[in-house]
């Protein structure tokens, strides 16, 4: 994939990619910290709970499964659900990857809930 230069052909989804890659090159997740990873869309708010020492996938949500709204309180109830998956794993601490977006919102609520039932960041 192509990633643009920081003033050249600039819209907002080049300039969060970017921001991204930053972040992934720091945030690793392994066997006992995995790394849990947002993704918004218009539509809804997804998350992954990712192994990256082999590269799979434990555990996946979205706003659709759970039906819930795609808002900052939808966001909470996601986390609620992915923090208990997570404790029926046995998965209690976790990495935070906001994927190059800001801390606010939908994905600061989502951390928040998942906070509130039980994960450590």
């Amino acid at each position: 994939m192509f990633y643009a230069p920081c003033f050249m052909n600039a819209s907002r989804n080049n300039l969060r990619l970017q921001r991204k890659k930053r972040i992934r090159a720091k945030v690793f997740g392994s066997e006992k910290k995995p790394r849990l990873c947002v993704f918004k869309s218009l539509k809804r708010l997804e998350v992954q709970i990712i192994n990256d020492d082999n590269g799979k996938t434990i555990l996946h949500l979205d706003t659709i499964k759970i039906k819930a709204k795609n808002d900052a309180e939808g966001a909470r109830k996601l986390g609620n659900k992915i923090a208990a998956a997570c404790l029926e794993k046995k998965i209690e601490e976790i990495v935070f990857d906001r994927a190059g977006y800001k801390y606010h919102g939908k994905v600061k609520s989502l951390a928040d809930g998942a906070r509130e039932g039980g994960l450590k960041f």
